[in-house]
This record gives C-alpha cells, structure tokens and sequence, in this order.
C-alpha cells in the first residue's frame, strides 16, 4: 500500500487541470490552509460527497506509561475527527 503526499496530489493536480507544478501546488498549499484556518476557529470543515472533519474537546483523564506501568495524567486537548460522507463509504466499499 502506498501513502499519498501532498507532492502526489499537487503533481495530479498539474497533469489533470494543466496548470503549472507551481499554481497547483499553491492551490492545494491555499485548500489545505483554509481547512485548517476554519478548525482553528472551531468550526467543523464539510467537503461535500467527501467527509466531515469535526473539531473534540478531550478532557483531562488519568493515563498509564504502557512501557513503566506508571500512572500519568493526560492533559486536556482539542482533536480531529474525520466522518467519511455517504457517497465515499459507497465507493470504497463497491
């Protein structure tokens, strides 16, 4: 199984639009921002017949150093979740 990277996709971008390495890898580069711009607002980012990234809330929670055995607390954080849409489940899964 291969990984995708961001220069995969920008280089799909050039051969499939025509537009040159460089605009394609600004319009992904500006894309990717704005996702993430919109998340650190705490807004959740909808890509339609794409999925939903959504923005959680941990709490603070008592943890375990699985190599010591000891006791930790995990600080409270914020992470990201992502909810494939209906249409992506259907494609991957035909």
């Amino acid at each position: 199984m291969k990984t995708i990277t961001r220069a995969d996709v920008a280089e799909t971008i050039y051969e499939e639009v025509g537009l040159s390495r460089k605009d394609s890898t600004d319009i992904l580069d500006m894309i990717l921002d704005e996702i993430v711009q919109e998340l650190v607002r705490g807004k959740d980012v909808k890509l339609s017949s794409f999925g939903t990234f959504m923005l959680r809330s941990k709490k603070e929670r008592a943890g375990r150093n699985p190599k010591t055995g000891v006791a930790a607390v995990i600080t409270p954080r914020r992470v990201i979740s992502f909810k494939p849409s209906q249409t992506m489940r259907k494609t991957i899964n035909a």
